[in-house]
């Protein structure tokens, strides 16, 4: 009987990941204008590397609360696009956002975290290394981490697809990290000193 059991609780088990799905979302940048601080349009963006132990549009997945995966969730673009246009976003919200050729500064750097996950509450994490270059030289101004998460209460089973609810969550943790990096007094003090991290190196290409 012990036997017939586990086999049927591993068919059942095989059964649902074999019926798993995959989800595509555009992840949002919504920024509250009385929130933000504005600045010189002054900066251009260059397009952040993934860093992620994941695949490119991957973002989590759905699972049951003894870990059974149910739903894939990925973005349309790969995640290196989305935090870059994140960015780009968060830059033109400020009024510092101008064209590559006439930028002053060039904000870029690397993805290290960016996902939802669901076991018992849904959950939505970012963590972003921000480097901001000095467009004439290359030379490095200022390079941070900076991390945004969010979270939900308890999901109710056969309420529906979580799956708006973690990119809803995974949108606001980008933005939480997003926003504080770009409104960070440290970073806004460096450019208004032309203060450089690494006045001595070369200049770096990336």
């Amino acid at each position: 009987m012990k036997r017939l059991f586990t086999f049927v609780t591993l068919l059942a088990a095989t059964a649902l990941v074999s019926c798993s799905s995959t989800s595509q979302v555009s992840l949002d940048y919504s920024p509250d204008p009385g929130r933000v601080r504005p600045g010189q349009p002054e900066f251009a963006t260059r397009e952040f590397r993934d860093r992620r132990d994941m695949e490119p549009t991957d973002l989590g997945t759905v699972r049951t609360q003894i870990g059974t995966p149910l739903e894939n969730v990925q973005t349309r673009v790969p995640v290196s696009q989305v935090v870059t246009n994140a960015f780009g976003y968060g830059l033109q919200a400020r009024g510092m956002l101008t064209a590559p050729r006439s930028s002053r500064y060039i904000v870029t750097g690397e993805v290290l975290d960016l996902y939802c996950q669901m076991l018992v509450r849904p959950y939505g994490y970012a963590r972003v290394r921000v480097t901001v270059l000095e467009s004439a030289s290359g030379q490095i101004i200022h390079s941070k981490v900076y991390t945004g998460e969010r979270s939900s209460g308890m999901y109710v089973p056969g309420s529906g697809s979580p799956v708006p609810l973690l990119r809803d969550l995974v949108s606001g943790a980008l933005q939480d990290a997003v926003d504080r990096a770009l409104d960070d007094s440290e970073m806004r003090g460096r450019l208004n000193d032309g203060m450089s991290l690494e006045p001595t190196r070369p200049t770096i290409t990336i």
